[in-house]
């Protein structure tokens, strides 16, 4: 998507969403909940971080993991 001054690469919500296999609204629903943080464009849109987005990917894929143990 974008690149912030700190060269952090910014995710769309659909982005994410298709990265979690979920709905956008989903991903706006986790967002309002603080279980993963947003930037706000001028616009008014949610972009998010990919580095949290992946961290938090890696977390839900480890918890499917234990699950199946």
């Amino acid at each position: 998507m974008s690149v912030h001054g700190d060269s952090e690469v910014l995710l769309t919500p659909a982005e994410v969403a298709s990265m979690f296999r979920v709905d956008p609204k989903t991903v706006t629903r986790w967002a309002k909940a603080g279980k993963l943080s947003s930037i706000r464009t001028l616009g008014g849109h949610r972009r998010y971080k990919e580095s949290e987005v992946q961290a938090l990917l890696g977390a839900a894929s480890d918890d499917a993991d234990h699950a199946d143990s």
